[in-house]
């Protein structure tokens, strides 16, 4: 099994399925990208250009969605045999959550008002939208190495899951600063949708760690 994997991988990298989840990967990065670049937006009190990332957001996860469709029917054409194609799929489905929730992200930032949050919390949520953004390259790169080097595949699955940590950490400082919140600026109600915006935007790397988890079951059949 192991064997049968290795050689599709190494021998047939340039298939079509292959430049399709990496062409999957590159749009999960880019969706990742326009949160971090809206949030930013959202909090110099740029509103169009904060919408304008969403939108684009939007745009690019709907056609992340298509193309995973696309792979899901190229790997039943291949050659490759049931249990390695399962395999492919479910990191497919995976990476596709980061996606989801970088979406979901951007509609709850729309609604959120974190520009008009204290400064402390400000810089914290900046911080945090940044490391999800690392993540995902991370995630990006990790999965490109599986047709090239698989000990640097786990190298790199490892510095995922640090950024997974760095962002759980930051998450909680945040959210230690809820109490901080001027009450006279925004509502009970708008501090509830603050809250689940930073729930999903926690979301993302929680997905960046399962997907890593699937590379590693991938890798380690292939060692």
């Amino acid at each position: 099994m192991s064997e049968k994997l290795s050689n599709w991988l190494w021998k047939r990298r340039e298939t079509k399925a292959v430049e399709l989840i990496q062409a999957h990967l590159s749009l999960t990065t880019r969706a990742v990208e326009e949160l971090e670049k809206a949030v930013e937006e959202k909090m110099k009190h740029q509103r169009e250009l904060a919408e304008a990332s969403i939108a684009r957001l939007s745009r690019i996860e709907e056609e992340a969605d298509a193309l995973r469709r696309e792979i899901a029917l190229e790997l039943t054409r291949g050659e490759i045999p049931p249990m390695e194609r399962e395999d492919l799929l479910h990191l497919t489905r995976d990476i596709d959550w980061i996606t989801d929730w970088s979406k979901e992200s951007g509609r709850l930032l729309l609604l959120a008002p974190i520009e008009r949050l204290p400064e402390g919390l400000a810089k914290k949520a900046a911080e945090m939208v940044h490391v999800v953004k690392e993540s995902a390259v991370a995630v990006r790169n990790c999965i490109n190495h599986l047709t090239k080097e698989l000990r640097e595949t786990m190298k790199l699955a490892d510095d995922v899951e640090a950024l997974e940590e760095k962002v759980d950490n930051l998450y909680m400082e945040v959210r230690s600063l809820y109490p901080t919140i001027d009450f006279t600026k925004v509502n009970a109600g708008e501090v509830f949708l603050i809250g689940q915006l930073f729930d999903a935007i926690e979301n993302v790397t929680d997905w960046c760690e399962n997907t890593i988890d699937q590379v590693r079951i991938i890798a380690v059949r292939v060692l």
